[in-house]
Order: C-alpha cells, then structure tokens, then sequence
C-alpha cells in the first residue's frame, strides 16, 4: 500500500485527488491538510510514502513546507503541484529536493504514475511542465556562462541530451547500443561534474548553463 498525503489550501482540489486516488486499489491518502503549517506540525505522525505538495498556500508555502520537510525527515519524497504560474520556484523546488513536478490539470494516469515512479525512488516531470520549465531557465536573463563552465567528452553529451529529452537508462542504453551500466556511469560522472544530485537537476543544470543546444531538444 502506497500511503499519500495531500498538501493544498483549496478544499474541493483536496476532496477530488483523495477521490481519484481512491480509485487506485494500492494507494491510501492517510491525510490532508489546508496549509504548510499545519502539514508540519503533523506530518510524521502520518508517515507518508509520497507528498503532494501545493506551492502557493497561506500560513508556510510549499518551498518552506519543503525545507521543513525534508530537514525533519531527509528521506521524505515530495511531488509538487505546479500552476504555469509558479514558474519562478521550479529551479528552487528542484534544488530544495523534490522528487516530481506534476501539473494540477494532470489526469488521473498521470497522477497514478507520477506517484508509483517517485515511489520507486525515482524522478518524475511531466513534458508539458518541463516545457514551461525549459523555456524559465532558458531566458537570456537567467542564463550562465556557455560550455566553457563544464568539461564534458562528446559521449556524455549524447547521454545528456537523451536525459534532456526524458530518456531513462534503458531507453538511452538502447539507442546508443550501450549498457545500461555504462549510461549509468556516465551519468554519475556528468553529476559529479555539474554538482548535481539526480537527473532533473542534471537536467536543469545543462539547460541553464548552455550545455546543451535547445534547438538539439527538438530532434
């Protein structure tokens, strides 16, 4: 059973993902709550497996719901609920720690996969936010310095753009023609290299600093 808490200020938001979640014979929202605040205050008690957590919300928002969060139990593994809107705090969530963005208009599939994913230890984007996400950080006046900033060989590069593009390991393993141990490799040295800690801000990174070509992304 997949234990889910519900992190959102408006009541009838709250009232449809606990329905609709309730449909999934595996998964059990074991609380909700209006507000950060009173998220904190709780949370442990509850001893959730995945969080979905509102950004915009009155009393603590989601960012501090999240520090806090995540420095009373390091481990815990929080999906943000994203509005185009929010598009200033996709880089800060991501590098607070959040495991996912998903959008508040996401049908139930996507809902069911996001959480089984994150659940699963692993990072989880949808493409249409990861669109919004690409076009913030790739605004000339947010961007760093071009290639010069990292060194990496032309076969990380490969790897990094197919991770770009929402490639997990064995997909870029297949269209390489190399081992899903050796993707992994690669991976591990291109985190090392950027200061990175997972894939998403693998990917944020590479965008932000011009490692890869935008225009590639499309191909």
């Amino acid at each position: 059973m997949i234990k889910v808490v519900i992190v959102d200020d408006h009541k009838m938001f709250r009232d449809g993902l606990r329905f609709a979640l309730s449909q999934v014979p595996d998964f059990e929202v074991v609380k909700d709550y209006e507000n950060g605040l009173n998220f904190i205050a709780d949370f442990q008690k509850a001893k959730p497996d995945v969080i979905l957590m509102d950004i915009g919300m009155p009393e603590m928002d989601g960012v501090q719901a999240t520090i806090e969060a995540l420095r009373l139990l390091p481990k815990t593994k929080i999906i943000a609920l994203s509005m185009f809107s929010d598009s200033e705090y996709y880089h800060k969530m991501v590098s607070i720690g959040v495991k996912g963005f998903l959008m508040k208009e996401a049908g139930v599939d996507e809902l069911e996969k996001a959480i089984r994913v994150v659940h699963a230890g692993k990072t989880f984007f949808s493409q249409e936010l990861l669109q919004k996400i690409i076009m913030y950080i790739s605004n000339p006046k947010v961007k760093s310095p071009g290639k010069n900033l990292v060194e990496i060989t032309r076969r990380e590069e490969e790897v990094l753009k197919l991770i770009c593009k929402g490639y997990d390991n064995k997909e870029i393993s297949e269209l390489l023609f190399i081992s899903q141990k050796t993707v992994e490799g690669h991976k591990t040295n291109l985190m090392a290299k950027t200061n990175t800690k997972n894939s998403i801000n693998l990917m944020l990174f590479a965008i932000k600093h011009n490692l890869i070509d935008l225009n590639q992304l499309n191909n």
